[in-house]
């Protein structure tokens, strides 16, 4: 049997209603049909270039904080960045944003780091914008479903 594909999702939650979105993007990722993906959930600061390294895809996740992503994933970049440029050429990932107001400024700062990291993203982002919602939790178990069938069926 083949090793299992790894799943590394990294998602900032200082509030209830963000944990309830990286909960949900993590069950999705363990949807009962998805058999060969093992799925580790670290928040940025305790995922480090280490974590990136031995992943197959990941999926980030972080607020809209002044017009641009958290500090805490801002940090995790960081800390990997370098160690990981030229290692992760290629990796597959997504994101998702938790924006009180467009997203715009967020959206930018990840698509420049990961354009950096030569990065292949693998569905658009998720901008879950103005007052909070329970179908973010939705959207996002579906990128966490999305992104883990996606490497279980070797597409990815």
């Amino acid at each position: 049997m083949d090793a299992k594909k790894k799943l590394l999702i990294v998602a900032h939650a200082p509030s209830p209603n963000t944990l309830k979105l990286r909960e949900a993007a993590e069950q999705g990722a363990h949807h009962e049909d998805i058999e060969n993906v093992e799925v580790k959930v670290l928040a940025p600061l305790d995922a480090g270039p280490e974590d990136v390294l031995a992943c197959d895809a990941i999926i980030l996740g972080t607020t809209e904080n002044l017009g641009y992503m958290s500090g805490a994933l801002k940090d995790f970049f960081d800390r990997s960045y370098y160690p990981c440029l030229e290692k992760t050429q290629g990796l597959p990932f997504a994101y998702y944003i938790r924006a009180g107001h467009d997203g715009t400024g967020t959206n930018r700062a990840i698509e420049s780091i990961t354009t950096g990291l030569r990065w292949k993203q693998i569905q658009e982002p998720l901008i879950c914008r103005g007052e909070y919602r329970d179908e973010f939790e939705d959207q996002c178990r579906e990128l966490g479903m999305y992104v883990a069938a996606s490497l279980d069926a070797g597409l990815v």
